[in-house]
């Protein structure tokens, strides 16, 4: 199956996961929304335009850097976008509330589900890992397309989002308050410093002090995470702390 094919398949199936889980919570643990309702076509709309920005932008950028003159894709890229877009739409139109808490869930397994989808995708997607170079074990490394055992760093991302949800559902059904009030920033947080890791086992250039473009920009979110939650305040009883 051509990779082109998998990955649609799996960024649909992602999409579809993370609206349904959505949804869900609409229903359950947030049913107030903060965002009015004159400004949600404006906000769904900053979170597309932002995202999609963000995903071809940076995927692009960090191929040239790596000298691959290809167009690119990137999840981080993606994420960044999205943010960077929303805070500029709130910022524009007066908005205080903190409106991304019921995102951190879906869009958590929105990246799990999807990373299999670039690790079904070869050689061609532009995302494997380098040599694993583990000469004790025939087993250890993936497979691209090859014959090279390399690490599969998109499965590696995949297991680690997919764990951080599980244990965000887990402490919210337990009433956790710093979970569900700040649940996307510790999602943003730690979805930079996995990242950041995972980085160091890809074959991309570094753009400066020994960083790629995606180090970078996951030191970025991970600093916009530690802002945001040293500088939460409790809201009064009654209100809903997005």
């Amino acid at each position: 199956m051509p990779h082109l094919l998998i990955h649609t398949i799996f960024d649909a199936l992602a999409w579809a996961v993370s609206l349904a889980v959505l949804l869900v919570l609409r229903r359950t643990w947030f049913p107030n929304d903060p965002v009015g309702e004159k400004l949600r076509l404006g906000y769904i709309a900053a979170i597309v335009f932002g995202a999609g920005i963000g995903a071809w932008g940076f995927g692009t950028l960090n191929l040239w850097f790596s000298g691959i003159h290809e167009i690119g894709r990137s999840i981080e890229g993606a994420l960044a976008g999205a943010i960077f877009s929303i805070e500029l739409y709130k910022k524009m139109h007066g908005v205080t509330a903190r409106t991304g808490a019921v995102y951190a869930l879906p869009i958590a397994l929105g990246i799990a589900v999807g990373r299999i989808g670039c690790l079904l995708s070869g050689l061609e997607d532009q995302t494997h890992g380098i040599p694993t170079d583990a000469d004790w074990s025939p087993y250890v490394g993936w497979d691209f397309g090859d014959g090279i055992p390399r690490h599969p760093v998109q499965l590696y991302e995949s297991l680690a989002m997919a764990g951080f949800a599980a244990t965000y559902a887990i402490t919210v059904a337990l009433g956790s308050p710093l979970w569900k009030t700040n649940g996307f920033y510790l999602m943003v947080g730690f979805y930079g410093l996995q990242r950041f890791g995972w980085e160091f086992l890809k074959p991309y250039e570094p753009v400066t002090f020994g960083l790629s473009v995606f180090q970078l920009l996951s030191l970025v979110l991970i600093a916009y995470a530690a802002e945001r939650m040293a500088t939460h305040r409790p809201q009064p009883t009654g209100t809903h702390a997005p």
